[in-house]
């Protein structure tokens, strides 16, 4: 028997809509976009109807919308490219302490680049304070980037509130929105973004896909150069196959999402009640409110996540939120940032339901983790 999948924010599957909307794009529809023959129309048609889906989803314009190789590629086309458009205005950037790497190891590259970058703690639910946001504001500041919600413990950043604070400084504002575009909404004037990033394999779309969301008006370098395709800001050919996928998960994430939302919180909630029955209380991370509805990270004192992991990996999918190096145990960092104590930190388990996940499979994950607990 496969082990029960409870790592969706690492990755989905592939919705069966989305592969039937692919598949004749990888057997029938070959042309390029840009060639003016019939195959040539068939992809180019295709790749904006996926872009006006995506728009739809994001209220936005779908001018508005570049297509990407997927989040990481998005979060550094839209910081480097602000950071290079803006430099001669300044060299100051805003960001938070939870980031995801593909924000972290762009504000350290660009810290080696001549940028100064300000890094604004959490709360111990992992949210950030507005106000830290607005006092490190400067004369010199360019760009805040704030994600919208954290992959590892679920908590939704303030972002509308960031969001009002940076327009009226007239800063830009990107938010890395790989976890929630699907799961709550994400419409860019409600959120005051003027960047937003995209994963197509967090919403059931394909892998290698994303897209990044580029109000019109702001500046920002060319990432990609070549032939000139995706309004001049990201060159080569358009990947249509999965252009389609995205586009197509990005219609059924709009249709669905207060059904989907609803049943991943009614399993996360099962999960939580589940884990909680067992001698070791689990901590909960994350706020327990203003969380992503599919998110549960746990920590049980006295464990070793990895150990823990271990034993469930035949039985239970899920991720750590610590890692074992040769001589050494290091917990995440989101977890630092929250300042979850290392001994409880070092127990803790990130499980993800989706929404094909049913109560049989909870309970039997259930069973599984208290076992192996206990153990």
């Amino acid at each position: 028997m496969k082990p029960v999948y409870l790592d969706y924010n690492a990755t989905t599957p592939t919705d069966p809509e989305v592969a039937d909307a692919m598949r004749p794009y990888l057997e029938e529809f070959f042309g390029n976009p840009s060639s003016a023959h019939p195959f040539g129309e068939k992809a180019r048609e295709a790749v904006r109807k996926a872009r006006t889906q995506i728009a739809e989803l994001l209220g936005c314009e779908p001018s508005e919308l570049v297509f990407t190789s997927g989040g990481t590629e998005s979060n550094n086309f839209a910081l480097k490219g602000a950071a290079y458009a803006l430099r001669e205005s300044g060299k100051h950037i805003i960001t938070s302490a939870v980031e995801h790497p593909a924000i972290m190891e762009v504000c350290r590259y660009l810290e080696n680049e001549g940028f100064r970058i300000t890094i604004v703690p959490v709360d111990r639910t992992g949210r950030v304070n507005p106000d830290d946001v607005g006092r490190a504001i400067m004369p010199e500041t360019i760009l805040v980037s704030i994600m919208h919600a954290n992959n590892e413990v679920g908590t939704i950043e303030p972002i509308d509130e960031i969001g009002r604070i940076a327009r009226h400084h007239g800063i830009v504002f990107h938010t890395d929105a790989a976890q929630s575009v699907g799961k709550i909404p994400t419409r860019v004037d409600a959120l005051g973004v003027d960047l937003l990033s995209l994963a197509g394999h967090k919403l059931y779309g394909p892998k290698g896909i994303g897209a990044l969301y580029i109000r019109q008006g702001t500046a920002l370098h060319t990432f990609i150069h070549g032939a000139g395709q995706e309004g001049g800001r990201r060159a080569g050919t358009e990947n249509v196959l999965e252009i389609v996928g995205l586009g197509t998960a990005c219609e059924i994430a709009g249709r669905d999402m207060e059904k989907n939302a609803g049943r991943m919180k009614e399993m996360r909630e099962r999960l939580h009640r589940g884990v909680m029955q067992g001698p070791v209380k689990p901590h909960l991370n994350g706020h327990p409110e203003c969380r992503l509805p599919n998110t549960l990270s746990v920590s049980f004192p006295g464990v070793q996540a990895s150990a823990l992991l271990e034993k469930l990996k035949e039985k239970v999918a899920a991720s750590a939120g610590s890692a074992c190096h040769a001589d050494r145990v290091s917990i995440s960092p989101v977890l630092e940032a929250m300042g979850v104590p290392e001994k409880i930190a070092l127990g803790t388990v990130r499980l993800s339901t989706g929404k094909s996940t049913g109560p049989d499979e909870i309970d039997k994950a259930v069973a599984a983790i208290l076992q192996a607990v206990a153990q």
